[in-house]
């Protein structure tokens, strides 16, 4: 029995929910660790289509608990609304998932906060998905933010919100002219969410630690990637917490030892969303090519992704900072009809050959990829499932991206539906 986690290991949009999906048909607990309802996972089986953005995953297996650690912010509106759209799908997932009782809520201030910092930025905003995400990780670092417990006291809640609006009403409408937030209006709907809430309300942690203790395969889900980390990522073009592996045992409430395998989760090529260095972007009439046949565009907020090759420089400092025991290469087939594929091995900073990741967002505007040039293979590796099929120039690109990395691929995505996917490695242990 085993605990895994699945990471994205670039930008994140490397297809993490359909490998959460994957694994998670051998998995009795698939738990959320980081972030809220600016991510988004898209799964595609045999049911139809899915998109979930707070829910785990996981929970399209019937038998699979969905856990949200405390480390995620949970809009309460649109964790219900999600819920209802699951079970509108067909999917029952009532007393399947559970929300910790340590997580904090994105309020409706939060996403009014987080648009008006974001407009008074101008040309130095960093393209966050306006859902107030930031502004509720700022409240928990400033110790004024609500919890779901919070929402079971509502008699407790009533003055701590009072100081709350208090204070942020002086920011919004002092600082940025906006509309001050009324406290009752606020506060009826917090009388709302206790009730639609509650049953999803619960003791998380324990339960994962415990599960863990005795044995059962509990996937880990990540949300955006090692690049968007507050801290290891391309700052300040990072999101507001730590999808990288430590953010996973202290978004769950688990100790290091407990987690058994980390995934790194690849894209055959790259993509991010929003402002920030980008050193392998392609642009012009093939950045819209390739953006195009891979459909880059967020689950979330629809916006056009950046493309560009793969970038080993960000694998190996991925790999660094995550301690991955395997890889998954998603997407490859996307890569089926290019005459020729440049792979990004190292980085020339005026006129120096760098090999590691710098830490200033300012040296890496200044860095230009050094490229390995491979042929194209123009054969389809769309819905391949045995490694030996993979046409010969596909099998070395994957074998050149281990090697440069220095992980072994375990799993190859060959499609978005589930069972487009080459498991070269059993990941989940039965």
């Amino acid at each position: 029995m085993s605990v895994v986690a699945v990471l994205g290991a670039q930008w994140g949009d490397e297809a993490k929910g359909k490998i959460v999906d994957v694994l998670a048909r051998d998995a009795d607990i698939v738990a959320r660790f980081s972030g809220g309802d600016n991510a988004g996972h898209t799964v595609i089986n045999d049911q139809g289509e899915f998109v979930f953005h707070l829910v785990p995953c996981g929970v399209l297996w019937p038998d699979v608990q969905g856990l949200i650690g405390n480390g995620v912010v949970v809009a309460p509106d649109a964790f219900l609304d999600e819920v209802r759209e699951i079970e509108g799908q067909g999917i029952d997932v009532q007393d399947r998932v559970l929300i910790s009782e340590r997580a904090h809520l994105v309020m409706p201030y939060h996403v009014v906060m987080d648009n008006l910092f974001e407009a008074a930025k101008g040309e130095g905003a960093i393209g966050t998905t306006g859902r107030g995400i930031g502004p509720a990780y700022t409240d928990k670092a400033s110790r004024i933010g609500i919890r779901t417990a919070d929402l079971l006291d509502l008699e407790s809640l009533y003055p701590r919100m009072e100081y709350i609006l208090k204070h942020h009403n002086a920011v919004i409408t002092g600082g940025y002219d906006g509309e001050a937030v009324d406290l009752e209006t606020m506060f009826d709907r917090c009388r709302d969410w206790s009730v639609g809430l509650k049953p999803f309300i619960g003791p998380v942690e324990h339960l994962i630690h415990d599960a863990a203790d005795r044995g059962s395969n509990v996937i880990i889900e990540g949300a955006q990637g090692a690049l968007l980390d507050l801290d290891h990522g391309t700052y300040p073009y990072v999101t507001s917490s730590h999808p990288t592996i430590g953010g996973a045992a202290h978004g769950l409430g688990l100790n290091p030892g407990q987690i058994d395998t980390v995934i790194g989760v690849f894209k055959a090529y790259s993509t991010r969303v929003g402002g920030g260095p980008f050193v392998t972007e392609i642009t012009g009439a093939m950045g819209d090519e390739m953006r195009t046949l891979a459909n880059e565009f967020g689950a979330t907020t629809g916006r056009a992704r950046r493309v560009g090759w793969f970038d080993s420089v960000v694998g190996r400092y991925s790999h660094r900072i995550n301690g991955y025991t395997g890889l998954v290469v998603a997407k490859l087939d996307i890569l089926d009809n290019f005459d020729e594929i440049k792979l990004c091995v190292a980085y020339d900073l005026d006129g120096e050959r760098v090999w590691d990741f710098p830490g200033s967002a300012a040296l890496l505007e200044r860095c230009k990829p050094i490229y390995e040039t491979h042929p194209g293979w123009h054969s389809s590796t769309r819905k391949l499932r045995k490694l030996e099929d993979l046409p010969r120039g596909a099998r070395a690109y994957v074998d050149r991206l281990e090697e440069l990395v220095g992980v072994p691929v375990d799993i190859i995505s060959t499609g978005p539906h589930r069972d487009q996917t080459i498991m070269v490695k059993s990941v989940v242990q039965v």
